[in-house]
């Protein structure tokens, strides 16, 4: 009987005959579910925050998806657009030109300064969303 709370302790408590014996009625109600009702209010309570739970889960995966895209698309998009700038500084180098050749410093310039600045929005993002 230590067990037992709330409503279904009071009731009990209520059918206890003076000797501390239950009734047989508690028993019987007890045998053939007549306290299903409050179990099944229990269950479809239980199965609603379940439910909404994995709703919130669902959409936290939709938004680590998203970010993951964002990112992979804003780093291919990065690399399509230095793609001329590599392939210059790389003919300019393997042709023999010289380094203070202006074009060839403003591509290798190009080549270091984007990808810095890719990193550095990469890592803002990153501690913004940790924070």
């Amino acid at each position: 009987m230590a067990e037992w709370t709330g409503e279904a302790a009071g009731s009990a408590v209520a059918s206890v005959r003076t000797d501390g014996e239950p009734t047989n009625s508690d028993l019987l109600g007890a045998l053939t579910g007549r306290q299903a009702g409050r179990e099944r209010a229990v269950a479809e309570k239980t199965r609603r925050v379940v439910m909404a739970s994995l709703g919130v889960m669902e959409d936290q995966k939709a938004g680590r998806k998203r970010s993951r895209s964002l990112v992979l698309a804003s780093f291919l998009l990065i690399v399509i657009a230095l793609g001329p700038f590599v392939w210059r500084v790389t003919d300019d180098l393997i042709g023999g030109e010289h380094l203070s050749d202006v074009a060839t410093q403003f591509s290798l310039w190009a080549c270091f300064l984007c990808p810095a600045v890719l990193a550095a929005v990469v890592i803002a993002g990153w501690s913004r969303s940790k924070s």
